[in-house]
């Protein structure tokens, strides 16, 4: 079968391979690939800047149909439509496997980072990982399930967003867009700050629901916010963007006791945080690590009830063979979400 692999260490190094297909076994269940998102850590991979068991196929963000099942499995057939968590091996011993937080298992192992992922014509996931879909969901909205439950457990697990909080999300990619809207599923205040060359994603922002967007290269995010708020701040800010300083722009947002939660990735492990806001205000600094089961059970239930749309942000859906077609639209920022169909 075709698959985009990560054949080496470094910026680039990813190449389309002729591979065998993977066999079940026991309780493993092979799915074929209808949709694959393109994900910001899969750019980080590319880039080399995050650390993936190369060579590997990447790709973790999917959905589509079962094709065979290990003689262990029992609560999925072949001919179900699926999606999947990306945790593939833990170690089920350790305090975090014994409370489902799978996504801080030490020795976890991730499907599109230590072993074979989605951009591929199949792929294997473990039966505790899969999720049948409900009817009413299509496969190309389910193959975004992965980054809509990050968002759930960020905004719902991790901190709880409630309808009395104005809710600061900064950064429009798909990441934001998506957690504005689980935000505002639960009836809070939601503003999205980008800058000026996400006009695109602001103005799809507020076609989704988000209260207000705010450029804040031309606009003044600091007294927009602080108006809202009667010069308190918000309840919780979210940071979607990885940008230093627009974390600690964040920071001085937020109100005394407030939630912070970092969703996005840096792209250096040390980075000057402004300590000083965190201390003396009290604020709460938060990680926001992927996901974890419930977070999965949430967030298909979000979709089934149509209380968010993730379809609206696929702007590009490719064939696999044309993958640096779509890989290069992320790069660039021209797309909001490219899929890889395959």
């Amino acid at each position: 079968m075709k698959a985009l692999t990560k054949v080496n260490p470094g910026y680039g190094n990813l190449e389309l391979l002729e591979i065998e297909e993977p066999q079940v076994k026991d309780n493993l269940v092979k799915i074929k690939v209808e949709y694959s998102g393109i994900c910001g850590s899969d750019i980080h991979s590319y880039k080399g800047e995050y650390k993936v068991n190369v060579p590997v196929v990447l790709g973790h963000e999917f959905a589509g149909i079962v094709t065979d099942v290990g003689r262990d499995v029992t609560k999925v057939k072949v001919g179900d439509r699926v999606t999947s968590e990306t945790t593939f091996k833990i170690c089920e011993e350790c305090d975090f496997c014994k409370s489902k937080d799978y996504n801080l298992c030490p020795v976890r192992k991730g499907i599109g980072t230590q072993v074979d992922g989605s951009f591929a014509e199949y792929v294997l996931s473990r039966e505790e990982s899969v999720h049948l879909l409900p009817d009413n969901v299509s496969t190309l909205a389910a193959s975004l399930t992965e980054p809509l439950a990050c968002c759930v457990h960020a905004a719902l697990e991790r901190t709880l967003v409630t309808k009395d909080d104005v809710v600061l999300v900064i950064g429009p990619g798909p990441m934001g867009l998506l957690l504005s809207q689980v935000a505002k599923s639960q009836g809070a205040y939601v503003i999205l700050s980008g800058v000026s060359k996400d006009r695109k994603r602001l103005d799809l922002a507020l076609e989704l629901g988000v209260d207000l967007v705010v450029d804040s290269k031309t606009e003044n995010l600091d007294k927009i916010v602080m108006d809202k708020t009667n010069g308190y701040g918000a309840n919780k800010v979210f940071d979607c963007s990885g940008v230093v300083s627009a974390v600690n722009q964040g920071l001085n947002l937020i109100r005394k006791q407030g939630d912070f939660v970092q969703v996005g990735i840096f792209a250096e492990k040390y980075n000057k945080i402004d300590l000083e806001s965190i201390v003396q205000r009290e604020i709460r600094y938060i990680g926001s690590r992927s996901q974890k089961p419930s977070s999965w059970i949430t967030s298909l239930k979000l979709l089934e009830e149509e209380r968010v749309n993730v379809e609206a942000l696929v702007t590009k859906i490719v064939e696999l063979e044309n993958w640096k077609e779509a890989l290069n639209a992320v790069l660039e920022g021209s797309e909001v979400k490219a899929i890889i169909k395959s």
